[in-house]
C-alpha cells in the first residue's frame, strides 16, 4: 500500500516560454505541511526515425548545442508540446519534419517516460517513425538553425550508448525500446 500525499495548493512563482514555476504546499502521510517547487511543461515528444530500407536502416540523429550544458549533444529529432491540446503524434509529425525535413508515413507510438521527476512533471512520448520521405526544414531558434542531421546504424548507436557518446535520456530510452519491443522495424 502507497502512503498518501495531499497537494494542499499551488502559486505560480515564474511563467517563461512554455514552462512554470510553480511552488505547491502539500501535507504527508502523518499530516505534516511541506513545501516543494517544480517546473510544469507541457511535455515533448522524441522521434526515432528509421532512414531506408529494412535491415540496413540508420537511425536519424540531430547533433544540437545545449547551453544548459554548454556542449553540443547527439540526440534524436524532439521537441516541446507547445500547441495546447495537439495530439502527442502530430506533435511528432512536426518536429520531425521541422528538425529534420522529413515525413513519415509510419508512425508508432513506444510509450512515453518521465523526464526529471524530482523536479519537473514533464513526460516525454516516444515514436517510432519509417518510411521516411525528405521534405523542407523549418528550424527554430540559433540552435536549431546549427544542428546537423547525422544518419548511424541502429547498432552502433546501441554501441554509443554503451561507450557513452549518446547521453540523452529520451534518445538512450527511445533506443532501447525499439530494441526491446520494436525491433522487426529495423
Amino acid at each position: 500500500m502507497t502512503a498518501e500525499f495531499n497537494r494542499v495548493n499551488e502559486k505560480l512563482v515564474h511563467q517563461w516560454a512554455v514552462w512554470s514555476l510553480i511552488e505547491g504546499k502539500f501535507v504527508d502521510p502523518s499530516g505534516a505541511e511541506f513545501t516543494r517547487t517544480f517546473v510544469r511543461s507541457p511535455g515533448a515528444v522524441g522521434i526515432i526515425a528509421l532512414d531506408g530500407d529494412k535491415g540496413s536502416r540508420k537511425v536519424v540523429l540531430v547533433r544540437q548545442y545545449r547551453p544548459a550544458l554548454g556542449v553540443t549533444t547527439l540526440e534524436i529529432p524532439a521537441g516541446m508540446r507547445d500547441l495546447e491540446g495537439e495530439d502527442p503524434i502530430l506533435t511528432a509529425h512536426r518536429e520531425l519534419e521541422e528538425e529534420a525535413g522529413l515525413v513519415a508515413a509510419t508512425m508508432v507510438d513506444l510509450g512515453r517516460h518521465i523526464s526529471a521527476p524530482g523536479m519537473s512533471n514533464s513526460f516525454v512520448n516516444l515514436f517510432l517513425a519509417t518510411d521516411l520521405t525528405e521534405t523542407k526544414i523549418d528550424r527554430h531558434g540559433p540552435e536549431e538553425q546549427f544542428m546537423t542531421i547525422e544518419k548511424i546504424g541502429f547498432e552502433r548507436c546501441i554501441e554509443m550508448i554503451k561507450l557513452g557518446e549518446i547521453q540523452d535520456a529520451k534518445t538512450v530510452i527511445g533506443l532501447l525500446l525499439v530494441a526491446l519491443t520494436a525491433k522487426t522495424y529495423i
